[in-house]
Protein backbone atom coordinates (compact mmCIF):
# COMPACT_ATOMS: atom_id res chain seq x y z
CA UNK A 1 0.00 0.00 0.00
CA UNK A 2 1.44 3.43 -0.79
CA UNK A 3 -0.03 5.24 1.87
CA UNK A 4 0.85 4.93 6.02
CA UNK A 5 -0.74 6.65 8.85
CA UNK A 6 0.71 7.64 11.51
CA UNK A 7 -1.67 8.74 14.70
CA UNK A 8 -0.68 10.89 17.78
CA UNK A 9 -3.36 9.56 20.61
CA UNK A 10 -3.69 10.66 24.06
CA UNK A 11 -7.23 10.71 24.72
CA UNK A 12 -10.64 9.44 23.60
CA UNK A 13 -9.41 5.65 22.77
CA UNK A 14 -12.87 4.71 21.59
CA UNK A 15 -12.79 7.21 18.59
CA UNK A 16 -9.02 6.60 17.95
CA UNK A 17 -9.54 2.75 17.69
CA UNK A 18 -12.76 3.73 15.26
CA UNK A 19 -10.54 6.07 13.09
CA UNK A 20 -7.71 3.54 13.10
CA UNK A 21 -10.32 0.60 11.90
CA UNK A 22 -10.93 2.94 9.36
CA UNK A 23 -8.05 3.82 8.14
CA UNK A 24 -6.88 -0.38 8.23
CA UNK A 25 -9.93 -1.44 6.11
CA UNK A 26 -9.01 0.78 3.03
CA UNK A 27 -5.36 -0.82 3.14
CA UNK A 28 -3.13 1.81 5.25
CA UNK A 29 -0.98 0.42 8.24
CA UNK A 30 -1.20 2.45 10.59
CA UNK A 31 1.37 2.95 13.91
CA UNK A 32 0.08 4.59 16.69
CA UNK A 33 2.01 6.50 19.38
CA UNK A 34 0.42 7.06 22.61
CA UNK A 35 1.32 9.42 24.97
CA UNK A 36 3.23 8.14 28.16
CA UNK A 37 1.15 10.68 30.53
CA UNK A 38 -2.22 7.70 29.86
CA UNK A 39 -2.15 5.20 32.72
CA UNK A 40 -1.02 1.90 31.51
CA UNK A 41 -4.00 0.34 32.68
CA UNK A 42 -5.66 2.34 29.84
CA UNK A 43 -2.77 1.85 27.21
CA UNK A 44 -2.95 -1.88 27.40
CA UNK A 45 -6.86 -2.01 27.06
CA UNK A 46 -6.18 0.18 24.05
CA UNK A 47 -3.42 -2.09 22.19
CA UNK A 48 -5.46 -5.26 23.06
CA UNK A 49 -8.74 -3.60 21.08
CA UNK A 50 -6.64 -3.33 18.51
CA UNK A 51 -4.73 -6.78 18.56
CA UNK A 52 -6.68 -8.22 15.78
CA UNK A 53 -5.67 -6.20 12.95
CA UNK A 54 -2.33 -7.28 12.16
CA UNK A 55 -1.15 -3.78 10.43
CA UNK A 56 -1.87 -1.63 13.17
CA UNK A 57 1.21 -1.18 15.43
CA UNK A 58 2.79 0.73 18.51
CA UNK A 59 5.57 3.44 18.84
CA UNK A 60 7.52 3.74 21.64
CA UNK A 61 5.85 6.36 23.84
CA UNK A 62 6.90 9.91 24.55
CA UNK A 63 5.95 12.35 26.93
CA UNK A 64 3.90 14.87 24.87
CA UNK A 65 3.11 18.03 26.30
CA UNK A 66 2.14 21.18 24.32
CA UNK A 67 4.96 22.83 22.64
CA UNK A 68 7.54 20.54 23.80
CA UNK A 69 10.11 18.56 22.27
CA UNK A 70 7.79 14.95 23.09
CA UNK A 71 5.46 15.64 19.85
CA UNK A 72 8.77 15.54 17.77
CA UNK A 73 9.78 12.70 19.15
CA UNK A 74 6.93 10.64 18.90
CA UNK A 75 6.60 11.44 15.33
CA UNK A 76 9.87 10.38 14.43
CA UNK A 77 10.15 7.30 16.02
CA UNK A 78 6.46 6.22 14.87
CA UNK A 79 7.47 7.14 10.98
CA UNK A 80 10.67 5.15 11.23
CA UNK A 81 8.84 2.06 12.34
CA UNK A 82 6.13 2.68 9.59
CA UNK A 83 9.02 3.27 7.45
CA UNK A 84 10.89 0.37 8.66
CA UNK A 85 7.90 -2.09 8.47
CA UNK A 86 6.43 -1.17 4.98
CA UNK A 87 8.76 -0.60 2.19
CA UNK A 88 5.99 -0.14 0.01
CA UNK A 89 4.85 3.03 1.56
CA UNK A 90 5.41 6.22 -0.87
CA UNK A 91 3.42 8.62 1.58
CA UNK A 92 3.20 9.34 5.09
CA UNK A 93 0.55 11.08 6.75
CA UNK A 94 0.41 11.91 10.25
CA UNK A 95 -2.97 12.53 12.07
CA UNK A 96 -4.31 12.82 16.08
CA UNK A 97 -6.77 10.79 17.71
CA UNK A 98 -8.93 13.47 16.96
CA UNK A 99 -8.89 13.26 13.26
CA UNK A 100 -11.47 12.31 11.25
CA UNK A 101 -11.22 10.99 7.09
CA UNK A 102 -13.85 12.95 5.55
CA UNK A 103 -13.48 11.40 1.77
CA UNK A 104 -13.30 7.84 1.35
CA UNK A 105 -9.50 6.85 1.44
CA UNK A 106 -9.33 5.13 -1.82
CA UNK A 107 -9.79 8.82 -3.22
CA UNK A 108 -6.80 10.43 -0.90
CA UNK A 109 -4.63 7.36 -2.08
CA UNK A 110 -5.66 8.37 -5.63
CA UNK A 111 -4.92 12.20 -5.13
CA UNK A 112 -1.16 11.28 -3.39
CA UNK A 113 -0.19 8.60 -6.34
CA UNK A 114 -0.95 11.55 -8.80
CA UNK A 115 1.68 13.87 -6.80
CA UNK A 116 4.42 10.96 -6.29
CA UNK A 117 6.96 13.74 -5.00
CA UNK A 118 5.14 16.02 -3.95
CA UNK A 119 5.23 16.72 0.15
CA UNK A 120 2.43 17.97 1.80
CA UNK A 121 3.31 20.44 4.60
CA UNK A 122 2.81 23.79 5.51
CA UNK A 123 6.17 25.71 5.35
CA UNK A 124 6.75 29.62 5.32
CA UNK A 125 9.20 31.67 7.03
CA UNK A 126 8.66 33.71 10.17
CA UNK A 127 8.71 37.04 8.03
CA UNK A 128 5.85 35.45 6.28
CA UNK A 129 3.53 34.33 8.66
CA UNK A 130 1.09 36.80 10.27
CA UNK A 131 -0.58 33.90 12.82
CA UNK A 132 1.96 33.62 15.37
CA UNK A 133 0.06 34.23 18.73
CA UNK A 134 2.08 34.49 22.12
CA UNK A 135 4.36 37.50 20.69
CA UNK A 136 6.97 35.16 19.89
CA UNK A 137 8.19 34.64 15.65
CA UNK A 138 11.62 34.84 15.54
CA UNK A 139 12.59 34.54 18.63
CA UNK A 140 11.26 31.07 19.29
CA UNK A 141 14.50 29.81 17.30
CA UNK A 142 17.03 32.21 19.37
CA UNK A 143 15.74 31.87 22.82
CA UNK A 144 16.12 29.35 25.58
CA UNK A 145 12.73 28.16 27.33
CA UNK A 146 13.10 25.57 30.05
CA UNK A 147 9.96 26.19 31.52
CA UNK A 148 6.84 25.50 30.07
CA UNK A 149 4.19 27.93 28.64
CA UNK A 150 1.32 26.09 29.94
CA UNK A 151 2.45 24.56 33.39
CA UNK A 152 4.44 27.63 34.27
CA UNK A 153 3.20 30.94 32.32
CA UNK A 154 5.39 33.40 35.43
CA UNK A 155 8.31 31.66 35.15
CA UNK A 156 8.08 31.16 31.13
CA UNK A 157 7.47 35.39 30.40
CA UNK A 158 9.93 36.21 33.16
CA UNK A 159 12.76 34.26 31.25
CA UNK A 160 12.01 35.36 28.14
CA UNK A 161 11.83 38.97 29.43
CA UNK A 162 15.46 38.90 31.38
CA UNK A 163 16.80 36.91 27.41
CA UNK A 164 15.68 39.89 25.82
CA UNK A 165 17.16 42.17 28.34
CA UNK A 166 20.59 40.73 28.40
CA UNK A 167 20.22 40.39 24.84
CA UNK A 168 20.88 36.47 24.86
CA UNK A 169 20.11 34.60 22.18
CA UNK A 170 20.92 31.09 20.24
CA UNK A 171 22.87 30.44 17.00
CA UNK A 172 20.71 29.07 14.50
CA UNK A 173 22.53 25.89 13.29
CA UNK A 174 24.52 26.32 9.71
CA UNK A 175 22.59 25.25 6.38
CA UNK A 176 18.70 25.75 7.77
CA UNK A 177 16.25 28.96 7.80
CA UNK A 178 13.73 28.57 10.16
CA UNK A 179 10.55 27.87 8.54
CA UNK A 180 6.89 27.27 10.56
CA UNK A 181 3.76 25.82 9.53
CA UNK A 182 0.78 23.23 10.61
CA UNK A 183 2.02 20.32 12.92
CA UNK A 184 -0.20 17.82 10.64
CA UNK A 185 1.77 16.69 7.62
CA UNK A 186 1.87 14.22 4.41
CA UNK A 187 5.56 13.85 3.31
CA UNK A 188 7.12 11.16 0.78
CA UNK A 189 8.94 8.45 2.15
CA UNK A 190 12.13 9.55 0.12
CA UNK A 191 11.79 13.46 2.40
CA UNK A 192 10.62 11.70 5.72
CA UNK A 193 14.39 8.76 5.55
CA UNK A 194 16.09 11.95 4.24
CA UNK A 195 15.55 14.08 7.36
CA UNK A 196 15.54 10.30 9.83
CA UNK A 197 18.59 9.55 8.55
CA UNK A 198 20.54 12.86 7.86
CA UNK A 199 23.71 13.12 8.75
CA UNK A 200 23.07 15.98 10.66
CA UNK A 201 20.05 14.71 12.83
CA UNK A 202 21.82 15.16 15.78
CA UNK A 203 23.01 18.56 15.70
CA UNK A 204 19.59 19.55 14.42
CA UNK A 205 17.29 17.33 17.35
CA UNK A 206 19.46 19.21 19.72
CA UNK A 207 18.80 22.86 18.40
CA UNK A 208 15.01 22.14 18.07
CA UNK A 209 15.21 20.03 21.35
CA UNK A 210 14.97 23.68 23.13
CA UNK A 211 12.77 24.93 20.28
CA UNK A 212 9.13 26.78 20.95
CA UNK A 213 6.45 24.65 20.02
CA UNK A 214 8.77 22.50 17.96
CA UNK A 215 6.48 20.26 16.08
CA UNK A 216 5.55 23.26 14.27
CA UNK A 217 9.03 23.86 12.83
CA UNK A 218 10.82 21.04 13.16
CA UNK A 219 9.84 18.89 9.61
CA UNK A 220 8.55 22.11 8.22
CA UNK A 221 12.27 23.40 7.87
CA UNK A 222 14.56 20.32 7.45
CA UNK A 223 11.98 19.34 4.53
CA UNK A 224 13.32 22.36 2.55
CA UNK A 225 16.45 21.19 2.89
CA UNK A 226 15.73 17.64 1.23
CA UNK A 227 12.13 17.79 -0.51
CA UNK A 228 12.04 18.14 -4.58
CA UNK A 229 8.43 19.48 -4.79
CA UNK A 230 7.03 21.28 -1.61
CA UNK A 231 3.09 21.92 -1.23
CA UNK A 232 2.96 24.41 1.32
CA UNK A 233 -0.32 23.11 2.85
CA UNK A 234 -2.10 20.59 4.64
CA UNK A 235 -4.47 18.14 3.43
CA UNK A 236 -5.91 18.23 7.11
CA UNK A 237 -9.04 20.69 7.57
CA UNK A 238 -7.73 22.75 10.96
CA UNK A 239 -9.14 26.28 12.11
CA UNK A 240 -8.00 28.32 14.94
CA UNK A 241 -9.90 30.91 16.94
CA UNK A 242 -7.99 34.34 17.59
CA UNK A 243 -6.02 33.42 20.55
CA UNK A 244 -4.39 30.27 18.44
CA UNK A 245 -6.41 28.08 19.75
CA UNK A 246 -8.05 24.63 17.24
CA UNK A 247 -12.32 25.23 16.75
CA UNK A 248 -13.85 21.83 17.45
CA UNK A 249 -16.31 20.37 15.13
CA UNK A 250 -19.68 19.10 16.49
CA UNK A 251 -22.69 17.25 14.55
CA UNK A 252 -23.91 20.38 13.46
CA UNK A 253 -20.56 21.12 11.24
CA UNK A 254 -21.83 17.83 9.32
CA UNK A 255 -22.67 19.70 5.81
CA UNK A 256 -19.69 22.79 6.66
CA UNK A 257 -16.89 19.58 6.27
CA UNK A 258 -18.71 18.31 3.44
CA UNK A 259 -18.67 21.28 2.16
CA UNK A 260 -14.88 22.14 2.33
CA UNK A 261 -13.71 18.92 0.42
CA UNK A 262 -10.76 18.04 2.41
CA UNK A 263 -9.37 14.96 3.18
CA UNK A 264 -9.08 14.86 6.94
CA UNK A 265 -10.80 17.36 9.69
CA UNK A 266 -9.78 18.01 13.06
CA UNK A 267 -10.48 18.77 15.96
CA UNK A 268 -13.42 16.66 16.21
CA UNK A 269 -15.68 16.59 19.30
CA UNK A 270 -15.46 12.79 21.00
CA UNK A 271 -19.59 12.88 21.51
CA UNK A 272 -20.09 13.89 17.71
CA UNK A 273 -22.04 10.23 16.73
CA UNK A 274 -23.41 11.86 13.87
CA UNK A 275 -19.91 12.79 12.38
CA UNK A 276 -18.32 9.95 13.05
CA UNK A 277 -21.25 7.81 11.65
CA UNK A 278 -21.31 9.66 8.36
CA UNK A 279 -18.07 10.27 7.75
CA UNK A 280 -16.59 6.41 8.61
CA UNK A 281 -19.91 4.13 8.14
CA UNK A 282 -21.07 6.27 5.41
CA UNK A 283 -17.75 7.23 2.68
CA UNK A 284 -19.21 7.15 -0.31
CA UNK A 285 -21.74 9.89 0.75
CA UNK A 286 -18.55 12.60 0.80
CA UNK A 287 -16.96 11.01 -2.58
CA UNK A 288 -16.56 13.87 -5.20
CA UNK A 289 -13.25 13.51 -6.33
CA UNK A 290 -12.77 17.69 -6.05
CA UNK A 291 -9.65 19.44 -5.04
CA UNK A 292 -9.93 19.91 -1.48
CA UNK A 293 -10.50 23.66 -0.82
CA UNK A 294 -10.56 24.85 2.83
CA UNK A 295 -11.19 28.11 1.45
CA UNK A 296 -15.32 27.42 0.68
CA UNK A 297 -15.46 27.74 4.39
CA UNK A 298 -12.83 30.56 5.47
CA UNK A 299 -15.70 33.34 5.37
CA UNK A 300 -17.58 31.06 7.90
CA UNK A 301 -14.77 31.02 10.13
CA UNK A 302 -13.66 34.20 10.03
CA UNK A 303 -16.99 35.74 10.98
CA UNK A 304 -16.96 33.59 14.06
CA UNK A 305 -13.62 34.67 14.81
CA UNK A 306 -15.41 38.76 14.21
CA UNK A 307 -18.63 37.45 16.59
CA UNK A 308 -16.23 36.15 19.07
CA UNK A 309 -14.01 38.98 19.29
CA UNK A 310 -16.51 42.01 18.45
CA UNK A 311 -19.82 40.59 19.56
CA UNK A 312 -22.80 41.76 18.61
CA UNK A 313 -23.32 45.61 17.83
CA UNK A 314 -25.27 46.58 21.38
CA UNK A 315 -24.96 42.89 22.81
CA UNK A 316 -23.42 42.52 26.22
CA UNK A 317 -22.27 39.25 28.25
CA UNK A 318 -23.47 39.08 31.34
CA UNK A 319 -20.29 37.46 32.10
CA UNK A 320 -17.58 39.80 30.36
CA UNK A 321 -17.80 43.62 29.45
CA UNK A 322 -15.25 45.01 26.80
CA UNK A 323 -13.39 47.87 27.63
CA UNK A 324 -14.52 51.04 26.25
CA UNK A 325 -13.83 51.76 23.17
CA UNK A 326 -13.64 47.63 22.05
CA UNK A 327 -17.37 47.24 22.20
CA UNK A 328 -18.54 46.80 18.52
CA UNK A 329 -21.32 49.24 18.86
CA UNK A 330 -22.45 50.99 22.38
CA UNK A 331 -26.10 50.32 21.75
CA UNK A 332 -27.95 48.00 18.63
CA UNK A 333 -29.75 50.80 17.24
CA UNK A 334 -31.06 54.19 16.83
CA UNK A 335 -32.74 56.31 19.61
CA UNK A 336 -33.44 60.08 20.34
CA UNK A 337 -32.89 61.84 23.49
CA UNK A 338 -35.03 64.71 24.18
CA UNK A 339 -33.56 67.15 27.24
CA UNK A 340 -35.98 70.06 27.42
CA UNK A 341 -39.23 69.40 25.59
CA UNK A 342 -40.92 67.95 27.72
CA UNK A 343 -40.37 70.79 29.81
CA UNK A 344 -41.89 73.69 27.32
CA UNK A 345 -44.41 71.61 25.61
CA UNK A 346 -47.50 70.29 26.79
CA UNK A 347 -47.86 66.39 26.68
CA UNK A 348 -44.95 66.89 24.24
CA UNK A 349 -44.43 62.98 24.46
CA UNK A 350 -47.91 62.25 23.21
CA UNK A 351 -47.42 64.45 19.85
CA UNK A 352 -44.15 62.93 19.43
CA UNK A 353 -45.51 59.49 19.24
CA UNK A 354 -48.67 60.55 17.04
CA UNK A 355 -45.99 62.66 14.74
CA UNK A 356 -43.53 59.43 14.39
CA UNK A 357 -44.54 56.39 15.41
CA UNK A 358 -41.80 56.01 17.63
CA UNK A 359 -42.40 54.08 21.12
CA UNK A 360 -41.80 57.77 23.12
CA UNK A 361 -40.99 57.38 26.78
CA UNK A 362 -40.93 60.05 29.59
CA UNK A 363 -38.17 60.16 31.77
CA UNK A 364 -36.37 56.99 31.61
CA UNK A 365 -33.69 58.32 34.33
CA UNK A 366 -36.29 60.23 36.83
CA UNK A 367 -35.33 59.79 40.32
CA UNK A 368 -38.27 58.21 41.28
CA UNK A 369 -38.98 55.35 38.33
CA UNK A 370 -38.02 55.11 34.64
CA UNK A 371 -40.97 56.69 33.13
CA UNK A 372 -42.08 53.64 29.94
CA UNK A 373 -44.39 54.73 27.57
CA UNK A 374 -48.32 54.40 28.57
CA UNK A 375 -47.19 54.16 32.50
CA UNK A 376 -46.16 50.35 31.42
CA UNK A 377 -44.11 49.20 34.80
CA UNK A 378 -42.44 46.40 32.80
CA UNK A 379 -41.34 46.32 29.56
CA UNK A 380 -39.58 43.89 26.99
CA UNK A 381 -36.99 41.69 28.15
CA UNK A 382 -38.33 42.09 31.31
CA UNK A 383 -37.14 45.46 32.04
CA UNK A 384 -38.53 46.90 35.50
CA UNK A 385 -39.10 50.52 36.03
CA UNK A 386 -37.96 50.31 39.85
CA UNK A 387 -34.85 52.98 40.41
CA UNK A 388 -32.96 50.88 42.36
CA UNK A 389 -32.43 48.16 39.63
CA UNK A 390 -32.07 50.48 36.56
CA UNK A 391 -29.15 52.57 38.72
CA UNK A 392 -27.62 49.95 39.81
CA UNK A 393 -26.26 49.33 35.71
CA UNK A 394 -27.70 52.48 34.06
CA UNK A 395 -26.13 51.62 30.60
CA UNK A 396 -27.08 47.74 30.74
CA UNK A 397 -30.58 49.22 31.38
CA UNK A 398 -30.32 51.67 28.28
CA UNK A 399 -28.10 48.95 26.09
CA UNK A 400 -31.08 46.30 26.95
CA UNK A 401 -33.67 48.66 26.14
CA UNK A 402 -32.75 49.11 22.76
CA UNK A 403 -31.64 45.29 22.03
CA UNK A 404 -35.44 43.96 23.14
CA UNK A 405 -37.07 46.72 21.39
CA UNK A 406 -34.67 46.17 17.70
CA UNK A 407 -36.74 47.96 14.98
CA UNK A 408 -38.53 50.15 16.76
CA UNK A 409 -37.60 53.47 17.65
CA UNK A 410 -37.28 54.53 21.30
CA UNK A 411 -37.31 58.37 22.32
CA UNK A 412 -36.87 59.53 26.08
CA UNK A 413 -36.73 62.62 27.80
CA UNK A 414 -33.86 63.34 29.91
CA UNK A 415 -32.59 66.74 31.65
CA UNK A 416 -30.85 67.81 35.06
CA UNK A 417 -33.26 66.36 37.68
CA UNK A 418 -32.72 63.24 36.60
CA UNK A 419 -29.44 60.40 37.13
CA UNK A 420 -26.65 61.64 35.57
CA UNK A 421 -24.77 58.54 35.48
CA UNK A 422 -25.89 57.79 31.64
CA UNK A 423 -24.75 60.72 30.39
CA UNK A 424 -21.71 59.96 28.75
CA UNK A 425 -22.52 56.73 27.69
CA UNK A 426 -25.47 58.69 25.48
CA UNK A 427 -22.58 60.90 24.60
CA UNK A 428 -19.91 58.47 22.83
CA UNK A 429 -22.45 56.52 21.30
CA UNK A 430 -23.12 57.21 17.54
CA UNK A 431 -26.23 55.32 17.71
CA UNK A 432 -27.93 58.72 20.06
CA UNK A 433 -29.18 61.71 18.65
CA UNK A 434 -29.39 64.31 21.23
CA UNK A 435 -31.67 67.28 21.24
CA UNK A 436 -30.98 69.78 23.75
CA UNK A 437 -33.25 72.83 24.48
CA UNK A 438 -30.61 74.37 27.23
CA UNK A 439 -32.28 76.01 30.01
CA UNK A 440 -35.51 74.80 29.70
CA UNK A 441 -35.81 73.28 33.09
CA UNK A 442 -36.92 76.54 34.46
CA UNK A 443 -40.01 77.09 32.98
CA UNK A 444 -41.58 74.19 35.40
CA UNK A 445 -39.92 76.43 38.56
CA UNK A 446 -41.40 79.20 36.94
CA UNK A 447 -45.08 77.24 37.02
CA UNK A 448 -44.15 76.28 40.56
CA UNK A 449 -45.86 77.38 43.88
CA UNK A 450 -42.51 76.98 46.13
CA UNK A 451 -41.28 79.95 47.79
CA UNK A 452 -38.89 81.95 45.77
CA UNK A 453 -35.69 81.67 48.05
CA UNK A 454 -36.68 77.42 47.71
CA UNK A 455 -36.72 77.91 43.81
CA UNK A 456 -33.39 80.11 43.69
CA UNK A 457 -31.11 77.54 44.91
CA UNK A 458 -32.89 74.76 43.18
CA UNK A 459 -32.62 76.86 39.60
CA UNK A 460 -28.59 77.25 40.52
CA UNK A 461 -28.33 73.58 40.99
CA UNK A 462 -30.13 72.71 38.04
CA UNK A 463 -27.80 74.98 35.99
CA UNK A 464 -24.99 73.76 37.54
CA UNK A 465 -26.25 69.63 36.51
CA UNK A 466 -27.17 71.24 32.77
CA UNK A 467 -23.91 73.01 32.74
CA UNK A 468 -21.39 69.87 33.33
CA UNK A 469 -24.03 67.75 30.51
CA UNK A 470 -23.63 70.34 28.13
CA UNK A 471 -19.37 70.12 28.86
CA UNK A 472 -19.25 66.46 27.97
CA UNK A 473 -21.62 67.00 24.71
CA UNK A 474 -19.22 69.05 23.82
CA UNK A 475 -16.39 66.91 24.32
CA UNK A 476 -13.67 65.64 21.37
CA UNK A 477 -14.88 62.35 22.12
CA UNK A 478 -18.40 62.62 21.57
CA UNK A 479 -19.81 60.80 18.41
CA UNK A 480 -23.59 60.83 19.36
CA UNK A 481 -25.24 63.23 16.74
CA UNK A 482 -26.06 66.29 18.85
CA UNK A 483 -28.16 69.56 18.46
CA UNK A 484 -28.65 72.17 21.36
CA UNK A 485 -30.98 75.32 21.50
CA UNK A 486 -30.80 77.82 23.94
CA UNK A 487 -34.78 78.04 24.91
CA UNK A 488 -34.92 81.71 23.24
CA UNK A 489 -33.32 81.10 20.55
CA UNK A 490 -35.55 77.63 19.95
CA UNK A 491 -39.35 79.50 20.79
CA UNK A 492 -38.60 82.20 18.16
CA UNK A 493 -39.16 80.03 15.37
CA UNK A 494 -39.73 76.44 17.08
CA UNK A 495 -41.09 74.51 13.46
CA UNK A 496 -37.88 73.98 11.67
CA UNK A 497 -35.91 72.42 14.65
CA UNK A 498 -38.81 70.54 15.31
CA UNK A 499 -39.50 69.09 11.62
CA UNK A 500 -35.57 68.04 11.53
CA UNK A 501 -36.20 66.22 14.19
CA UNK A 502 -38.98 64.26 13.35
CA UNK A 503 -37.39 63.42 9.48
CA UNK A 504 -34.05 62.58 11.48
CA UNK A 505 -36.43 59.79 13.15
CA UNK A 506 -38.00 58.63 9.83
CA UNK A 507 -40.67 56.82 11.00
CA UNK A 508 -43.33 58.42 9.59
CA UNK A 509 -43.78 59.66 6.22
CA UNK A 510 -42.01 62.97 4.90
CA UNK A 511 -44.55 65.35 4.77
CA UNK A 512 -44.61 68.48 6.41
CA UNK A 513 -45.78 68.79 10.24
CA UNK A 514 -49.53 69.87 10.70
CA UNK A 515 -49.80 69.60 14.18
CA UNK A 516 -47.75 71.64 16.62
CA UNK A 517 -46.95 70.85 20.39
CA UNK A 518 -48.27 73.34 22.78
CA UNK A 519 -46.13 75.18 23.90
CA UNK A 520 -46.46 76.62 28.25
CA UNK A 521 -47.53 79.98 28.55
CA UNK A 522 -44.38 81.72 29.31
CA UNK A 523 -45.71 85.29 29.99
CA UNK A 524 -44.23 86.86 33.04
CA UNK A 525 -41.31 84.55 32.36
CA UNK A 526 -38.68 86.93 31.25
CA UNK A 527 -39.54 88.62 34.78
CA UNK A 528 -39.15 85.13 37.26
CA UNK A 529 -35.50 85.46 35.09
CA UNK A 530 -34.74 88.78 35.84
CA UNK A 531 -36.09 88.24 39.75
CA UNK A 532 -33.06 85.10 39.78
CA UNK A 533 -30.77 87.38 38.69
CA UNK A 534 -31.98 90.21 41.03
CA UNK A 535 -31.90 87.70 43.82
CA UNK A 536 -27.90 86.87 42.91
CA UNK A 537 -28.57 84.01 40.82
CA UNK A 538 -27.57 84.45 36.96
CA UNK A 539 -29.74 82.20 34.78
CA UNK A 540 -27.57 82.55 31.59
CA UNK A 541 -28.50 78.98 29.97
CA UNK A 542 -31.81 79.74 28.48
CA UNK A 543 -30.68 82.89 26.33
CA UNK A 544 -31.45 86.43 26.72
CA UNK A 545 -35.35 87.08 27.71
CA UNK A 546 -36.99 90.79 27.66
CA UNK A 547 -38.10 91.64 31.51
CA UNK A 548 -41.47 92.73 29.44
CA UNK A 549 -42.12 91.28 25.84
CA UNK A 550 -42.54 94.00 23.33
CA UNK A 551 -45.87 95.81 22.79
CA UNK A 552 -47.92 94.56 19.75
CA UNK A 553 -48.75 97.75 18.09
CA UNK A 554 -52.60 97.38 17.43
CA UNK A 555 -52.86 99.59 14.20
CA UNK A 556 -52.42 98.54 11.18
CA UNK A 557 -49.07 98.53 9.18
CA UNK A 558 -48.97 101.31 6.24
CA UNK A 559 -48.15 99.42 2.75
CA UNK A 560 -45.65 100.59 1.04
CA UNK A 561 -46.50 102.17 -2.58
CA UNK A 562 -45.83 100.94 -5.83
CA UNK A 563 -45.93 101.84 -8.92
CA UNK A 564 -48.12 99.56 -11.69
CA UNK A 565 -46.14 100.31 -15.27
CA UNK A 566 -48.79 100.91 -18.16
Amino acid sequence: MSLGIVMLVHTAFGRAEQVARHWSRAGCPVVIHVDRSVAPRVYRAFVESLSDLPDVHFSRRHRCQWGTWGLVAASQDAAELLLDRYPGVRHVYLASGACLPLRPVDELIAYLDARPQTDFIESATTADVPWTVGGLDRERFTLFFPFSWRGNRYLFDRFVEVQRRLGLARRIPRGIVPHMGSQWWCLTRKTLEAILHAPDRRRFDRYFRRVWIPDESYFQTLARLHSEHIESRSLTLSKFDFQGKPHIFYDDHLQLLRRSDCFVARKIWPHADRLYDAFLNHPEGAANRQEPNPGKIDRIFAKAVDRRTRGRAGLYMQSRYPNQGWENGVTAGKYSVFCGFSDLFREFEDWLARATGAQVHGHLYAPERAEFAGGQRIVNGALSDTAGLRDANPKAFLTNLVWNTRGERQCFQHGPRDAQAINWHITRDPNAQISVITGAWAVPLFKSDESFAVLRREAAALQKIERRMLDELHSPEAKARIRIWSMAEFIEAPMEPLQVLIDEIGQASGRRLAEAPVMEDLTGFGQFLQNLKNQGMHPYLMGDFPVEPAPRDARPRARKPYIVNQ
